[in-house]
């Protein structure tokens, strides 16, 4: 049986301008700057109102010929496209020199491990099964230069890819001209076969059998540092030991590694979205707006539509669809320009919360100065939600005076000292660090003598919570800092 009855709801719906602010608020610059080029392209009326000022001067008769641009365009089309779809302009991209965009991004050309292999593999006497299954074999190493797939599992790979049978037995020979590579140790399965390719290819010194000796018998020994065991089983003096561990320790763990060094480093180059710079001793804040364009509506659209207007009733059927399809984009690019201003706001409340709550440390750069600080406390600086502080604080960089840092490095936890006083999490691990580097490396500081360091400072903390904060740090234990 059919029932009719009224219910009230009560529901929260996101319009399309704060879908919008969400999704910007949370982009770094570079890619704020990819997404704005972006909708440039795909709405034509948004454009870069400074580019738009520089081509207008001087050029009356241009002007001339663009107010000739009237609602035809988009009604006669020929098949079904508009003509907007079919001609870009320069300036769509977004930047206001297309040179400086190009020289920003210039990457240079880099010369990879693989290259350096397959041009030393040319010069080897190998048939032609060989020299394919060589090439399969040099693909198969990774990034660190090493080869961590088991030979059989390889053959099988080269006869379904491939169609060559192969063994191996066959496998290990090629292995084996691929070692004699340089970078030395290139091709090696694991840790302790890479290090033993590169000794026995330097140049032989004294020390260099007694640390081939190490690699080859106590390799287990050695990267846990029980030198004392190796020691005992080779009965070398300690001066010895001590002499070929400095031969091992100038061997490179990951000889592949380097071919990616320049790139990496462009790869991971930064462009801060904030700028702050002291003006008499006190933090200024700016929005960093590298190759961002200030976004405008093309008055030439909004003048499509006054035309429309005045002559509605008579105008046929396909302008009233036209019409609609500018209304849409104006619509959508007013989202955009406003989506874009509150960005911008809500990025400056949020870095202004952060600097006045870290107010000692951007006037001095004392990072010893430094208040545990969580999102809750910069949102209630802010009056903004902390999903979206969060969002603000994802992936954004500021640069100081004192270097370009990610807004996450100003967050950190509190540890309430005994005198009271909350302490920063981060001045507990610089404490460590610096007992660390001040201690024996022969007889290397344990956890539990940490603990007692900080005590007699004041902080009461347990073992587990300094071994935590160490290996956050990539600090190994006492027994793997040990020298002899």
């Amino acid at each position: 049986m059919l029932k009719q009855n009224l219910q009230q709801k009560l529901l929260q719906k996101l319009s399309p301008l704060q879908i919008q602010t969400i999704k910007l608020v949370e982009l770094p610059l570079m890619q704020l700057e990819q997404r704005i080029k972006k909708e440039m392209e795909e709405n034509p009326v948004l454009e870069d109102e400074e580019e738009v000022e520089e081509n207008e001067e001087g050029k009356e008769a241009s002007c001339e010929k663009e107010d000739k641009f009237t609602l035809d365009d988009y009604v006669n089309v020929e098949n079904g496209v508009p003509s907007y779809r079919l001609s870009s302009s320069p300036g769509s991209s977004g930047y206001k020199n297309e040179n400086e965009r190009h020289d920003y991004f210039a990457v240079s050309p880099r010369v990879t491990l693989r290259q350096i292999l397959e041009e030393q593999l040319a010069f080897r006497d190998l048939d032609k099964k060989q020299y394919a299954v060589a090439m399969f074999l040099i693909g198969s190493i990774d990034d660190n230069g090493y080869l961590r797939r088991d030979l059989v599992s390889i053959a099988d790979d080269i006869a379904f890819k491939l169609n060559i049978e192969t063994t191996a037995e066959e496998l290990a020979e090629i292995v084996l001209v691929i070692q004699s590579f340089e970078p030395y140790g290139v091709g090696a399965h694991d840790l302790r076969d890479c290090l033993l390719i590169q000794i026995r290819n330097r140049p032989r010194t004294e020390y260099s059998e007694v640390a081939e000796a190490i690699l080859t018998h106590h390799f287990e020994e050695f990267s846990k540092k029980h030198y004392s065991k190796i020691l005992v089983k080779m009965g070398i003096s300690d001066d010895t030991l001590r002499s070929a561990i400095n031969e091992i320790i100038k061997l490179n763990p990951k000889p592949g590694a380097a071919f990616d060094t320049m790139y990496g480093e462009q790869a991971g180059h930064i462009i801060p979205d904030f700028i702050c710079e002291l003006k008499d001793g006190r933090p200024e804040l700016s929005l960093n707006s590298y190759n961002t364009p200030e976004l405008r509506i093309n008055r030439k659209y909004v003048n499509i539509i006054a035309n429309y207007a005045a002559r509605q009733s008579e105008a046929p059927s396909r302008e009233k669809e036209a019409v609609t399809f500018v209304r849409q984009k104006i619509d959508s690019a007013k989202w955009f320009i406003e989506a874009i201003r509150q960005r911008r706001i809500t990025l400056l409340d949020t870095m202004q919360a952060i600097i006045r709550f870290q107010q000692d440390y951007f006037a001095t750069g004392d990072e010893s100065l430094l208040k545990p600080m969580i999102l809750k406390d910069v949102a209630e600086q802010s009056n903004l939600d902390i999903s979206t502080v969060s969002r603000v604080v994802n992936s954004k960089y500021i640069q100081t005076e004192w270097g370009v840092f990610p807004l996450r490095h100003f967050f950190s936890e509190g540890i309430q000292a005994d005198s009271g006083e909350e302490v920063s999490v981060r001045e507990i691990k610089r404490i460590i660090v610096e007992c660390i580097e001040s201690e024996d490396k022969h007889n290397p500081l344990t956890d539990e003598d940490i603990v007692e360091i900080l005590k007699q400072r004041g902080y009461s903390l347990a073992r587990r919570t300094i071994a935590k904060y160490r290996e956050k740090m990539n600090i190994p234990v006492a027994r793997l800092r040990k020298e002899i």
